[in-house]
């Protein structure tokens, strides 16, 4: 799990040194460097399957603490992601581009986004008895997936300001693949 999130972030971070000239880490979305027919575009579709396994990976990580649905939550997370990079985004330079394929990875980055918002909520609630700290974290999380797809829609540099949220989302899935691995007791599964 470790390392296929430290790869994924690797991947989809060293993605624009392969993009043409016109691309603006900037400007330009994350998926846009993951476009249909844009050379060196594998990277950045590698870093969504990376991200999407390693995600699966602790969604199903045995004596998990996130309950059932927050599993089947972050399952979604991980499939929708997996989706994003299977299903490409048109590129930014006005090429020809199957718009079908385009809605599907639209489709499925609006999954990413909203599996990881109601995950987070929902591992969240059962962390009534955990640190201040930690409940400080899940409240970043939930914050940046909402407000930044927000601010993304009206503001220039709407590429950097993705890129925050997928650094949060790193974060916050990192923090919990440290804690899986802990040994410490899990707390059992509520059924809700």
């Amino acid at each position: 799990m470790t390392i296929a999130l430290l790869a994924a972030m690797a991947a989809l971070a060293l993605a624009p040194l392969l993009m043409p000239d016109s691309y603006s880490m900037f400007g330009n979305s994350v998926s846009e460097s993951a476009a249909q027919g844009v050379d060196g575009a594998w990277l950045a579709r590698l870093g969504f399957l990376l991200f999407g396994f390693a995600v699966l990976s602790l969604a199903f990580t045995p004596g998990s603490t996130w309950g059932r649905w927050g599993r089947r939550a972050h399952a979604g997370f991980g499939v929708s992601m997996i989706a994003a990079a299977v299903f490409s985004h048109g590129p930014w330079d006005g090429s020809a581009f199957d718009e079908f394929e385009d809605l599907l990875h639209s489709a499925a980055s609006f999954g990413v986004g909203l599996f990881f918002t109601v995950g987070v909520v929902l591992v969240a609630t059962r962390r009534a008895e955990a640190p201040g700290w930690l409940r400080i974290v899940d409240g970043i999380a939930l914050a940046a997936a909402v407000a930044i797809p927000l601010l993304m829609a009206n503001v220039d540099g709407s590429g950097l300001v993705q890129r925050v949220m997928f650094l949060v989302a790193f974060l916050w899935y990192g923090l919990e693949t440290v804690r899986a691995a802990a040994p410490t007791p899990a707390i059992p599964d509520i059924v809700y």
